[in-house]
């Protein structure tokens, strides 16, 4: 022990880490941020800090402007870029893909659902299905007055009722006021109870009779499934009709059974889903018309009148709440027919510094006083700068779009470019983190309809010549080829592999198979019909 020396010693290494100050954090916080959440971290920095205020003079031309007032306060200031070198996280992975909601309780199969397909010519969505994308197109066309500024600024004024929602009831109050009106006894009501509870949105019950038999004998001892049943039968002629239905099966024969007796063709729509369903949702009608006795123009009028009927019994949307975008950018067509953007002006309040405010600061008696206002104005030019520089990324970012997809505006989904991420940041030369945060929650409104920015970025396929064509581009042209196929000998996905190959864009079979349940669209064995 005593030939043993412990040393210390003293070494200098040079090392690089990446600091992040306070104002590059609140920069990186408000890029990610919604309109709704930059909404409240204003509010919630404008009664913390007195320096700044609202600024409620939006027609006042002597107002200075948010960029100007940035200018002038910042001009003593150390400069800093926060966006330029951001490498903080990695870019986000851009994903279009879509999935199918089903109201599946057991026996509902997306077999069944593509009956109701034939209710209209249109046999690719659904009505028993949500296609639940990251943004909903749309086709509509937009007026020449569009192009004016003044008319879309007021097509998005405070005082718009398209953005005040109808009414927040849920289905759960809607039968629960029934059934305040209902004379029940005491265990009745327990036993309805219970089944409200069991109902889902779709307004299907979820919960099994004999679940609901075990939750109300905790407090009356008595209760059988018989009786619960009865209760059920009750509230399944609640408005709507059928709600509480166990399936699909039942559900469509309350309200076959609902119609007038002398309905026609009633009787043996009926026949169909109680005896047959299986044969139905095969599409198997060759058999349907054996089993049934009847010739295919009558099995027509009877299926007919099976797709007029609800597919669930939920209600009508004024029960539920109504979710409306407000576009942080709007589209803005040029007088040379080029497309710009600009900043939605009633979606981000606008904030200002408080001059009466900053007087005071002569005033400062004691040290401490005179740092108090000293940190603040520093907070509210650090928490000017980040609005202005996400105002203007956002516009950069979405003004780089739309010189990417200027096709789209003017053809549609089948006129979409390829687009990536990388794309964008090379055009606009920022880093690839930051156009992921940009673009996240941000919406955009187009002649084509309103739009999150990320919808816009897909993957790429390519063609013979060369070149490459969008993958949401490929999804239009399937959902075209489906519109105008034959109904009673759909496209496999083999031959619309075929019909693109034809038009010089390879996709796998696979692929066409992955776009189409993407889309909400059958098979091709689900999508036939009758004529």
């Amino acid at each position: 022990m005593a030939g043993i020396k412990n040393t210390l010693q003293l070494r200098q290494a040079q090392t690089q880490t990446l600091a992040l100050t306070p104002q590059l954090q609140q920069a990186i916080k408000m890029l990610q941020l919604s309109t709704l959440e930059l909404r409240q971290e204003i509010q919630q920095t404008l009664d913390l800090n007195p320096f700044l205020e609202m600024d409620e003079s939006l027609d006042n031309p002597n107002m200075q402007s948010l960029e100007e007032m940035v200018e002038i306060e910042q001009q003593q200031s150390a400069d800093f870029d926060v966006f330029d070198n951001d490498s903080s996280i990695n870019a986000a992975d851009i994903s279009l893909s879509s999935e199918i909601n089903l109201n599946d309780d057991g026996q509902h199969t997306e077999d069944m659902v593509s009956i109701f397909n034939e209710a209209g010519d249109s046999s690719v969505s659904s009505p028993s299905s949500e296609l639940t994308q990251s943004v909903p197109s749309s086709e509509d066309k937009i007026s020449d007055n569009y192009t004016q500024s003044s008319s879309h600024q007021k097509a998005f004024s405070a005082d718009d009722d398209v953005f005040e929602g109808q009414t927040t009831e849920s289905l759960y109050d809607h039968l629960k006021l029934q059934l305040d009106c209902s004379p029940l006894g005491d265990s009745d009501r327990a036993i309805a109870l219970a089944i409200l509870d069991g109902i889902d949105e779709s307004g299907y019950l979820k919960i099994s009779i004999e679940d609901i038999v075990q939750t109300v004998s905790s407090i009356y001892t008595d209760v059988d499934e018989d009786e619960v049943l009865a209760v059920l039968k009750v509230i399944q002629h609640y408005d709507p009709v059928g709600v509480g239905s166990r399936s699909v099966q039942e559900f469509l024969l309350i309200q076959l059974r609902e119609l007038d007796a002398h309905t026609p063709f009633r009787n043996i729509a009926i026949r169909i889903i109680d005896d047959f369903l299986p044969q139905l949702t095969n599409r198997d009608f060759r058999t349907l018309c054996h089993k049934l006795s009847i010739k295919e123009s009558t099995l027509k009028e009877a299926i007919g009148l099976i797709t007029k009927l609800k597919p669930r019994p939920e209600v009508s949307t004024v029960y539920t709440k109504s979710d409306f975008v407000i576009p942080d950018v709007i589209v803005v067509k040029k007088e040379d027919g080029s497309f710009g953007v600009e900043l939605n002006p009633n979606a981000i309040p606008r904030v200002r510094l408080n001059e009466q405010y900053k007087s005071l600061m002569v005033h400062a008696k004691s040290a401490d006083e005179v740092q108090y206002f000293k940190s603040n104005l520093q907070e509210a030019n650090w928490f000017l700068q980040s609005i202005y520089k996400r105002n203007d990324t956002l516009l950069k970012v979405a003004q780089s779009i739309i010189d990417h997809q200027g096709e789209f505006l003017q053809k549609g989904e089948s006129a979409m470019k390829p687009m990536v991420l990388s794309d964008v940041a090379q055009q606009i030369e920022m880093h690839e983190s930051t156009i992921s945060r940009i673009t996240t929650e941000k919406y955009i409104h187009t002649p084509r309809g309103t739009f999150e920015l990320k919808y816009f970025f897909s993957s790429h396929v390519s063609t013979d010549d060369g070149e490459a064509t969008s993958s949401t581009a490929i999804r239009a042209l399937i959902k075209d080829l489906v519109s105008k196929e034959n109904p009673r000998k759909p496209l496999s996905d083999n031959k619309i592999a075929d019909e693109l190959q034809s038009r010089g864009i390879n996709v796998a079979r696979r692929t066409i198979a992955k776009y189409r349940e993407s889309l909400g669209i059958a098979s091709s064995s689900q999508r036939k019909r009758l004529i």
